[in-house]
């Protein structure tokens, strides 16, 4: 079970039940793979709605990473999620959401 208030997110890829969290080196990878100028910047994107597919991507990728799992963009490229493509962009940002998160302030 994913646990919110470590920053954990749950997403289920290709039938497994997958937990991602944004940890130091998964936000640096990311940051690197985004060519972003800062993170804020990918925060008020998604806080806006102006998101791209390549960035959920990415997000996840990096959530996985930072949950332990050994994986690239390339292997999500085929993979099912359920409840798609929306689902995926609703993880990405919940995980990002988390990763900012101050403890005890909702």
């Amino acid at each position: 079970m994913a646990n919110p208030w470590t920053g954990e997110v749950a997403l289920v890829i290709d039938g497994q039940r997958s937990v991602m969290k944004l940890t130091l080196g998964a936000l640096a990878e990311l940051e690197a793979s985004l060519d972003a100028g800062s993170l804020v910047e990918l925060v008020e994107r998604f806080e806006g709605g102006r998101f791209s597919s390549r960035e959920v991507l990415a997000l996840v990728v990096a959530g996985l990473r930072g949950g332990g799992a050994d994986i690239a963009a390339a292997d999500l490229m085929q993979a099912e999620i359920d409840g798609g493509p929306m689902e995926a962009a609703r993880a990405a940002a919940e995980l990002l959401a988390r990763a900012f998160m101050v403890p005890g302030v909702t």
